[in-house]
């Protein structure tokens, strides 16, 4: 059957809408300290896309509309979707154990590949890429995917999750007898006509942008390195541009054949368990899920060293929201994009959860103590005044506010702001807290202090 695609809005006569996009795009970009930027909006009838800057702030290589940004976890989109595509071809069946496919998780016999899709398998996020980059898959998933280190039974909680996904591209090899880029490519960036560019290329055949932080001492853009280690590279090494991600949330929509919509769907159904706290509302397979006016919108954030990339979908609709920035600051000027959004293509696009009335906040003091996620230790303690503090592997400790639903912010220390932490878990039998889950990431109490 024929899928629809949208058409050029200057083909539409609408050049307009098209200009206030751009010159808002130019002018948040100019604020940020973002060197280059690309929107791209496909409101179900029509495409805008909209680009600035350079890709590259020392040489002043123009950011174009095919510049190919590192994704960084937008990445796990593409590794999910090559997984449900192996399962609707019978090769493998989402609710098997892993262990029967990937021989390193054999110590955890109830995490299936549903569990390493939707973040519920319980397993620690893994170590930094500059340790991950000493070793093989096949070490880094045996060292790391032990009873001893699970954070909870399967399927019973939400911990975002890189090694998850190091272990669903491991899966993808062994199923295949290709590596995870060629399964990848094969799979899904050749039908959906992305030319194919990942990190760690000697050459990579598209021009790709370079990642920029900001000198705080002298306020100058300095490029960043990209260090993603190879094993990680299911969890964050495509390279894409926008309009690539455009064709990927088409896709996820059930507007195009590379995914049968029946599949589609099944990858923006919420799993249980999936509870995903200051990252979204739900969580599917591969994407998180976001509740905006009664819509059910999906998508995936990706960071990578001085880049970010966000790409939203509303099925029911149509529409496809995809950027690209390279800095650090394109976050922010992602957010103030997307406040402009509804007044300039009626899409009122979702960047964080809906927002809850949690009540006033109360004291906690029950909840400090060490909490772990592998190697990470999240250290809760209480000030003078009896106040939680947070300190994550020795950094200094913010303020914590809590509310009675468990629920936790963070407290800004250069401007006193409230940012959404995540949330204590208790133990359904005895009442205690047993986890604290910071920014989707869950850590098991390992000691009170």
């Amino acid at each position: 059957m024929p899928y629809p695609t949208a058409t050029p809005v200057a083909d539409r006569q609408a050049p307009l809408l098209r200009q206030e996009l751009q010159d808002r795009l130019d002018s948040l970009a100019h604020a940020h300290r973002v060197p280059g930027a690309h929107l791209a909006v496909d409101t179900g009838t029509e495409l805008i896309s909209v680009h600035t800057g350079t890709a590259d702030a020392a040489t002043g290589r123009a950011y174009t509309a095919d510049t190919a940004v590192p994704l960084g976890s937008v990445t796990k989109v593409y590794t999910a979707a090559a997984v449900l595509l192996l399962a609707d071809d019978d090769d493998l069946d989402l609710d098997d154990p892993v262990a029967s496919y990937v021989p390193e998780l054999r110590e955890l016999p109830e995490v299936t590949i549903r569990h390493l899709l939707g973040h519920t398998a319980g397993l620690p996020t893994g170590p930094d890429s500059d340790t991950a980059a000493r070793t093989t898959a096949s070490r880094y998933l045996s060292g790391l995917c032990t009873a001893q280190d699970a954070l909870f039974a399967p399927g019973t909680g939400f911990s975002y999750s890189n090694a998850g996904y190091i272990a669903a591209g491991r899966l993808v090899e062994l199923v295949t007898g290709m590596t995870w880029q060629e399964a990848v490519q094969a799979l899904l960036l050749d039908p959906l006509g992305t030319e194919p560019a990942f990190l760690g290329e000697p050459a990579p055949a598209r021009p790709g942008a370079v990642g920029h932080a900001v000198n705080t001492a002298t306020g100058r853009l300095r490029p960043t390195h990209q260090n993603l280690a190879p094993v990680e590279a299911p969890a964050g090494a495509l390279l894409a541009g926008a309009l690539d991600l455009v064709d990927i949330g088409r896709a996820l929509a059930g507007r195009s054949a590379v995914l049968p919509p029946g599949l589609a769907a099944r990858m923006r159904r919420p799993e249980p368990g999936a509870a995903p706290g200051a990252l979204a509302d739900g969580w599917g397979l591969g994407v998180a899920l976001f509740d905006q006016d009664g819509q059910r919108w999906c998508g995936h954030d990706g960071n990578a060293q001085g880049t970010s990339c966000h790409l939203r979908v509303e099925p029911e609709s149509g529409v496809v929201v995809a950027f690209t920035g390279n800095s650090g600051g394109a976050t922010k000027l992602w957010r103030d994009l997307v406040d402009d959004l509804p007044r300039l293509t009626g899409a009122r696009v979702p960047t964080a959860p809906a927002s809850a009335h949690r009540g006033d906040p109360i004291a906690l003091p029950e909840c400090a103590g060490a909490y772990h996620n592998g190697p990470t230790e999240y250290l809760i303690t209480l000030d003078a005044d009896g106040r939680p503090t947070l300190s994550v592997d020795g950094d200094a400790p913010l303020p914590l506010v809590c509310y009675p639903d468990l629920t936790c912010d963070l407290v800004d220390p250069a401007t006193g702001r409230l940012e959404p932490g995540g949330r204590f878990h208790r133990d359904p039998a005895t009442g205690v807290i047993e986890h604290v889950q910071i920014s989707g990431r869950a850590a098991r109490r390992t000691s009170t202090v």
